[in-house]
């Protein structure tokens, strides 16, 4: 399930499936696409998930099986994402896997945790990535890095990930690090926020 808890105009969406390692189905991809959607005015939106060691393992192995791997839903999240006008982090509480890269990547902060690692393993499972994950990818940190973690296979450590640009702070508690960045109102975030090359 999606949780969504609003304190003013500060939105967290975290997902709640631990026992399934965080993982997500159509439905929850889709749920995160509406709160995201309906969200109206913020200066802040974290994407976080329960548990202490993983964030999200991506797609939900039984509905990947039936297609989910493939689903337009992944890049409509990160889409919606990406277009939110408000600072957008993902707090990343572990390790961020498959699928769930896309709306990491179109986050425009990525916090994690010390322990948490990093892994696409598209090559190995015979999928592609979505569209639009290596374009985001590579201009973090690079096409030849990019190839390495979806076509090499490659698991990165936080140290590296946080090396190579992939994310951008590690700390113990990343949703309270994300809570602190929320130091400016709403529409002057976003007019700072928009002043800034999405495409660098």
């Amino acid at each position: 399930m999606i949780r969504s808890d609003r304190d003013g105009d500060i939105l967290t969406l975290t997902i709640d499936r631990a026992d399934k390692a965080n993982s997500l189905t159509a439905g929850m991809l889709a749920d995160l696409i509406g709160a995201v959607r309906d969200a109206g005015d913020l200066r802040l939106l974290v994407l976080t998930a329960t548990g202490d060691k993983v964030f999200s393992a991506g797609a939900d192995l039984e509905e990947a099986r039936a297609g989910l791997a493939t689903s337009p839903l992944w890049e409509q999240l990160s889409g919606v994402v990406e277009q939110v006008p408000c600072l957008t982090v993902a707090a990343l509480n572990g390790t961020l896997a498959g699928g769930a890269f896309g709306m990491a990547l179109a986050c425009d902060i990525r916090l994690s945790v010390p322990g948490a690692s990093f892994f696409y393993p598209v090559a190995k499972l015979g999928f592609l990535p979505q569209p639009s994950d290596p374009i985001r990818m590579a201009r973090l940190i690079g096409p030849a890095r990019t190839k390495l973690v979806l076509a090499g296979g490659a698991r990165l450590d936080a140290g590296e990930a946080l090396a190579f640009g992939l994310i951008d702070r590690i700390t113990p508690d990343p949703v309270a690090a994300a809570r602190d960045l929320a130091v400016g109102k709403a529409d002057h975030v976003a007019a700072i926020k928009a002043m800034v090359p999405r495409h660098p």
